[in-house]
């Protein structure tokens, strides 16, 4: 990977070194909480260097964002459960990004998660999670 490696295409590299379903372990595990300095250096690029030192424990939640943005790009059924946990974080980046994966994959086992975060007092979580309602519900099948 290089440094100005678009979040897409370092995910991508992140889960063929991994395999999927590691990946998807690796992201489920740090959507925890669990910090994982490879996988944030990975994962976040560049921007993960600032979160370095006790010092920036505040920001952490940065490597969950990150986390979800992987499974974005890279998803597999073993993160289910952590993302469906994702959508109750504390920060609401994460829970927005939660959202996102929900609608790009329309993940029908996230519904109810989504749709009670219609009601998010954060704009932004709001209208990702009407998106993502509004792709689940209409997906064929």
């Amino acid at each position: 990977m290089r440094p100005g490696d678009a979040p897409r295409d370092r995910a991508r590299a992140v889960a063929r070194e991994l395999g999927q379903p590691d990946f998807a372990r690796a992201c489920a595990r740090a959507l925890g909480g669990a910090w994982d300095e490879g996988l944030a250096r990975a994962l976040g690029g560049p921007a993960a260097g600032s979160l370095e030192g006790d010092h920036r424990r505040d920001q952490r939640y940065w490597l969950r964002v990150w986390a979800a943005r992987g499974l974005l790009w890279q998803w597999d059924d073993a993160a289910l459960e952590a993302l469906r946990a994702a959508t109750r974080d504390d920060h609401w980046r994460v829970r927005e990004m939660a959202c996102r994966v929900v609608a790009r994959h329309r993940l029908e086992g996230a519904l109810d998660e989504v749709a009670g975060l219609r009601g998010d007092p954060v704009s932004r979580v709001r209208t990702a999670a009407e998106r993502a309602f509004a792709a689940v519900v209409s997906a064929p099948g």
